[in-house]
Formats: structure tokens, sequence, C-alpha cells
């Protein structure tokens, strides 16, 4: 796995976001489907986009 997986998830955490956006972020960096509509929340879908272009702009917006 790429260590930018566990070195961002790690950061996230250590940085109080949100476990929303940190979801969000791990399944769109793995590229798994979205969770189903009724359980799609705003950090989430932040964080999906985050992960599927690699990066964490959004994450300061969403701490926990």
């Amino acid at each position: 796995m790429d260590p930018m997986y566990y070195e961002t998830i790690t950061k996230l955490e250590e940085m109080g976001a949100n476990p929303e956006y940190v979801n969000g972020w791990a399944s769109g960096f793995l590229h798994n489907p979205q969770r189903e509509e009724q359980r799609v929340t705003d950090a989430y879908s932040a964080g999906y986009d985050d992960g599927a272009n690699k990066n964490t702009d959004n994450a300061d917006k969403f701490k926990s």
C-alpha cells in the first residue's frame, strides 16, 4: 500500500479531523464506491473528493 495513505490518515486523526471526513478520504483514495445517498454527509463528501485527488485541502473545515 502507498505510504501516503497511512501517513495522511495518521495526520488527519492527529489534527482532529471529523471521522466522517477521514472515512470519506480513505474511500476516495482507495477508489471505493461512495456511500448510499442517505448516509452521505458534507464532511464525507469533502473527504471523498480530497482522497480521490490525493490532497487534504478541506480537512481544516471539518475538525471535530
